[in-house]
């Protein structure tokens, strides 16, 4: 008797760490910590995980690349387990993620959440096979991207000739080289140093991320289609988590990620992009800045002009040996579904 005792006493002092382990996740990304990323959904999640977890699961978040390398390492520091949490665009590293580049061929949508829901769905799908050694907790894009200049308005088509434009993606660069501008592909965290230097004259992107990095002063004039039409542009991201992390963690630990990941997280992320358009627009308007609302049917000639985009997309996965317009066909009956 007493020596089962004593046994069940191990046992129990046994099982008393793994119940207490405490994790601390490296959460390294490109935002400055004032920046809207940081402030309405890094840290917030981070906070939620902490109190879910009681304590046993933390973050040290390492902003504005603080942890070291590149963005477009982000990717490969999750899958090394360099980090252990990231939030990044795929779109950083060019041709690397193609099937989730759907979401970045132009005029796709103009709602991040809708297109948050649509993209979870389509990467467990089409995608989840281009993150080895990742776990991706959710997916979503950024509210509308629009056109950004340094000193020439953008009115029409005509008016993008001779313009050097940052494009965050490389369907991002095809779009901007169909509509008549240089395209110069770079990562937002070297938008400001290129266009102060005239490496640039102007950018893609959405409201969201300009204060946050100050852009709107450097800019005078920012475009945007026609809003009865979908949006110019978007890029994707992805919430990743090294894999090899979170099978190291004990069965209800992993039950605190699994409840703040999915479809669900993704959507809500999505919102919140959303919601983030209008501050992002009051920035430049409150410096007085231009802001041009182009025409639906100059929008249209936008449209016609990048419309080649699609063919030469689904003709790139068809040589990948991937399904490509089967794959276009999803991501859009995907947004037709979550849009109704």
């Amino acid at each position: 008797m007493f020596k089962r005792s004593l046994i069940a006493t191990l046992l129990a002092a046994a099982a008393v760490p793994a119940l207490a382990q405490e994790v601390t996740l490296k959460f390294h990304h490109i935002w400055p910590p004032q920046a809207m990323a940081p402030v309405r959904v890094i840290t917030p999640w981070c906070d939620k995980v902490k109190a879910e977890s009681n304590g046993r699961i933390a973050c040290q978040l390492l902003p504005a690349m603080s942890g070291g390398g590149t963005p477009a390492q982000l990717v490969d520091r999750i899958k090394d387990g360099v980090d252990d949490l990231t939030i990044t665009l795929p779109g950083y590293t060019a041709g690397r993620f193609p099937a989730m580049e759907v979401f970045e061929l132009p005029f796709m949508t103009n709602s991040a959440e809708v297109a948050a829901a649509a993209a979870w769905d389509y990467l467990q799908k089409h995608a989840l096979k281009e993150f080895p050694g990742t776990k991706i907790l959710a997916t979503w894009v950024h509210d509308e991207g629009y056109i950004h200049t340094a000193s020439k308005q953008v009115k029409t088509l005509d008016d993008f000739k001779g313009l050097k434009m940052r494009a965050p993606t490389r369907q991002t660069n095809k779009l901007l080289a169909k509509l008549g501008a240089t395209p110069v592909g770079m990562p937002v965290p070297a938008v400001a140093d290129a266009i102060s230097k005239g490496t640039i004259d102007g950018f893609a992107l959405p409201w969201e991320v300009i204060p946050a990095f100050k852009l709107h002063e450097m800019t005078k004039f920012h475009t945007q289609t026609d809003p009865s039409r979908p949006a110019l542009y978007s890029a994707g991201f992805v919430f990743a988590m090294n894999q090899a992390k979170y099978d190291s963690l004990p069965a209800d630990l992993k039950k605190v990620i699994d409840n703040n990941s999915g479809a669900a997280l993704s959507r809500q992320v999505g919102k919140i992009w959303d919601e983030s358009q209008a501050p992002g627009r009051k920035a430049a308007a409150d410096r007085g800045n231009t802001i041009i609302t182009i025409s639906a049917a100059e929008t249209d000639n936008w449209i016609k002009a990048s419309a080649p985009i699609y063919d030469e997309w689904t003709a790139d996965m068809d040589k990948r040996g991937l399904p490509g317009k089967q794959m276009l066909q999803d991501a859009r009956d995907l947004l037709a579904k979550y849009r109704k």
